[in-house]
C-alpha cells in the first residue's frame, strides 16, 4: 500500500470531565450548534474511524489525559475501550505523576503497554506542573526506552486557563535525550510560540528526538522553520483534533507547501509509521 497518512495527535471528543476553558475552546473551534450531539456522534468509535477515513487519515493516535486543573480528564480505561477492535485507532496512555499512588509510575506504565495494548504515552508538563527532566518522570522514560515506544511531551504555549508555560520549554528534554539516548521523544507542538528554534535544534542534534506540528497553522510551517526540509526525517503531522475544524484541510495545506514529495510523505506518515513500528508495505 502507499505510505499511510497518520494523525499523531487526536483527543477524543468525550472527556469524563472538561475544564471550562477547554470546553469553550472546542465549542468555538468546531462551531457546531449542538455540542452534545457532536460529542455523542463522535464518541462512537466506528463513527469516528469513518470520520478519519473521510479526512484522508489512515491511522490516528488517540490520547488519554489526566489534567484536572487545566483541561480535564479522559481516562486510560476510556481510551483503551475506544480504540479496541478499531485498526485505525492507536491508543496512547497518560500518567499524571502527581495522581499515581505510591509513585508507582513505572509499574503502571509497563502494565498499560504489556497488558492493555497501549502503544506509547503523552505527558503534559504545562498542565500537570512538572519539568520534563524531573526525576519524578524518569521511571516512565526508562520503561519506554526499554520497550521501544514513543513518549510525547507537550512543549510550548497553551491557551487553557491554569497552564504554566515555564514547564513547556523543550530545552529540558535535552537532559532526557542525553540520559536515555535510545528513547523516542516527540516534542508536541514543536515549542509552539516561544521555542521553535530550540525544538528544531534539538531534533537536529539528537538521533531520537522528533518534532510534532499539531496546533501549528500548516501554512506557517516554513515561516516557523525556514530550513524545515533539513529535518525531514524528524517531523510528524498531528491535527490536535477537536481543536481544529478540518483535519483534511491541514493535510491539503501541507501537500501544497513548496517541499519535496518525499518530505511531505515523511511528515504525513512515514516518520510516524517508523516510530510506531507499523508494518507498512510501500
Amino acid at each position: 500500500m502507499a505510505t499511510p497518512i497518520i494523525d499523531f495527535h487526536i483527543h477524543p471528543i468525550y472527556y469524563n470531565s472538561y475544564c471550562r476553558s477547554a470546553a469553550e475552546w472546542i465549542q468555538m473551534r468546531q462551531a457546531v450548534p449542538d455540542l452534545q450531539a457532536f460529542i455523542d456522534k463522535y464518541s462512537d468509535p466506528a463513527e469516528f474511524a469513518r470520520f478519519l477515513t473521510e479526512n484522508s487519515v489512515d491511522y490516528g493516535v488517540v490520547l488519554a489525559e489526566y489534567s484536572p486543573v487545566t483541561t480535564g480528564i479522559c481516562t486510560n480505561e476510556y481510551i483503551r475501550e475506544f480504540c479496541r477492535n478499531q485498526e485505525k485507532l492507536i491508543p496512547f496512555a497518560n500518567i499524571n505523576p502527581y495522581m499515581t499512588e505510591g509513585g508507582g509510575t513505572a509499574a503502571q506504565f509497563r502494565r498499560l503497554l504489556t497488558e492493555e495494548g497501549f502503544r506509547g504515552i503523552k505527558l503534559y508538563p504545562t498542565y500537570n506542573y512538572f519539568y520534563p527532566n524531573d526525576r519524578l518522570v524518569y521511571p516512565i522514560y526508562a520503561v519506554a526506552e526499554e520497550l521501544g515506544v514513543p513518549v510525547m511531551v507537550h512543549t510550548g504555549s497553551s491557551i487553557f486557563q491554569g497552564a504554566r508555560l515555564k514547564y513547556g520549554d523543550p530545552l529540558y528534554l535535552d537532559d532526557v535525550a542525553v540520559d536515555f539516548p535510545a528513547l523516542k521523544l516527540v516534542m508536541v507542538h514543536s515549542g509552539r510560540g516561544l521555542w521553535y528554534n530550540t525544538a528544531f535544534f534539538l531534533a537536529r542534534l539528537h538521533e531520537n528526538v522528533y518534532m510534532e506540528v499539531a496546533g501549528l497553522p500548516p501554512q506557517k510551517l516554513l515561516d516557523y522553520f525556514p530550513e524545515l526540509e533539513r529535518n525531514a526525517d524528524k517531523i510528524i503531522f498531528g491535527s490536535d483534533w477537536p481543536g481544529v475544524a478540518s483535519i483534511k484541510a491541514n493535510i491539503d495545506i501541507i501537500n501544497s507547501l513548496p517541499l519535496g514529495e518525499e518530505t511531505k510523505a515523511k511528515i504525513l506518515g512515514k516518520n510516524a509509521a517508523r516510530l510506531l513500528n507499523l508494518d507498512i508495505k510501500k
